[in-house]
C-alpha cells in the first residue's frame, strides 16, 4: 500500500483511478476504509486518493496534539508526492477541519472544497469542555469511550437498521491508538474559526449536510452556506452524522453532482 514519511513517521494513503483528483479525508475515529462504498463509484471517472490522517488507520502518530494545520501539512506531503496540482478536497467531520486548514495554507492547490457534514466554525466553550472530558475518558478506558461514542453518531432510528454497519464502524474505531484519539481531540478543540474562507473563496465550496445530524446541526449548516453566493448547500435527508453508511446512494449522487458542477 502507498505510504510516505511525514515528520519521521509513516503516512498511509490509497490512490485509485485516473482523471481529475479527489482527496478524501476521513473524520475522527475513522480511516480510509470509511470510503469503501464511495471510491468504486468514482474511480472510473476520477483519480481518488484517500488518506489516513495522522494517528488513524495505518498512519502513525506525530505528537500529543495533532493540530488541523499539522494534519493539513501531512495531506500536502501526499499531494506533493503524487505531483497533484489542483484537487477537489472532500472532508468528513474532522476531515473537513483539515481540508479548511489545507485550503488556508495551500490555496493554489485547491480546485474545490467540500465540507461533508463538517463546519468552518470553531468549537464553542461547551464543546471544548466536552473534548477535555472526552480526553480524560479515553485515558481511563478508550474502548468504553469508543463503544459509546460511535452509536451516538447515527440517527437514533437508524441504529437498529444499520447495526451490522455500526458494529463495523466500532471495530474500525477501536483500531485507532489511544494517542491518536487524544491527539485528534486536542487538535479539534484548539482549531480556529475559519468562516472567513467561505466569504471570498478563489474556488468553489460545497457543504453537504444531513437534516438529522446529531453532531453538526443542520440549521447551522444552512446558516454557514448563506455566508457567500459561492457556497452551495447539498442536503441528505433522513440521516445522522454517518450518511456514508445511512444513505451511501445519496452521498455518492451528491458527490457526482458536485464534481459535475466544478
Amino acid at each position: 500500500m502507498p505510504e510516505v514519511k511525514f515528520k519521521g513517521v509513516k503516512l498511509h494513503f490509497t490512490d485509485q483511478g485516473k482523471g481529475r483528483a479527489i482527496i478524501f479525508l476521513h473524520g475522527f475515529l475513522e480511516n480510509c476504509s470509511m470510503w469503501k462504498k464511495i471510491v468504486p463509484e468514482l474511480q472510473n471517472r476520477y483519480r481518488v486518493v484517500c488518506i489516513d490522517l495522522p494517528g488513524h488507520g495505518k498512519s502513525e502518530c506525530i505528537g500529543y496534539v495533532h493540530t488541523m494545520d499539522e494534519m493539513a501539512e501531512a495531506v500536502f506531503k501526499v499531494v506533493r508526492t503524487l505531483k497533484l496540482r489542483k484537487v477537489t478536497m472532500i472532508g468528513h467531520s474532522m476531515g473537513g477541519y483539515v481540508a479548511l486548514a489545507f485550503a488556508e495554507r495551500f490555496p493554489d492547490n485547491v480546485k474545490s472544497l467540500v465540507l461533508y457534514q463538517s463546519t468552518a466554525k470553531a468549537d464553542s466553550d461547551e464543546r471544548k469542555n466536552n473534548r477535555n472530558r472526552a480526553i480524560e475518558l479515553v485515558k481511563q478506558n478508550h474502548k468504553s469511550f469508543v463503544r459509546k461514542a460511535v452509536p451516538q453518531l447515527f440517527r437514533p432510528v437508524n441504529r437498529k437498521k444499520f447495526k451490522t454497519e455500526m458494529d463495523w464502524a466500532k471495530n474500525e474505531a477501536l483500531s485507532t491508538p489511544v494517542q491518536g484519539i487524544i491527539a485528534a481531540l486536542g487538535g479539534m478543540r484548539d482549531r480556529p474559526n475559519r468562516e472567513i474562507l467561505l466569504k471570498f473563496p478563489p474556488y468553489s465550496i460545497h457543504i453537504v449536510a444531513a437534516d438529522k445530524d446529531p453532531i453538526i446541526a443542520y440549521n447551522d449548516m444552512v446558516e454557514l452556506a448563506s455566508i457567500s453566493d459561492q457556497v452551495r448547500l447539498h442536503t441528505i435527508k433522513g440521516c445522522g452524522h454517518m450518511s456514508y453508511i445511512e444513505n451511501p446512494e445519496a452521498t455518492i449522487a451528491g458527490f457526482n453532482i458536485i464534481m459535475k458542477q466544478n
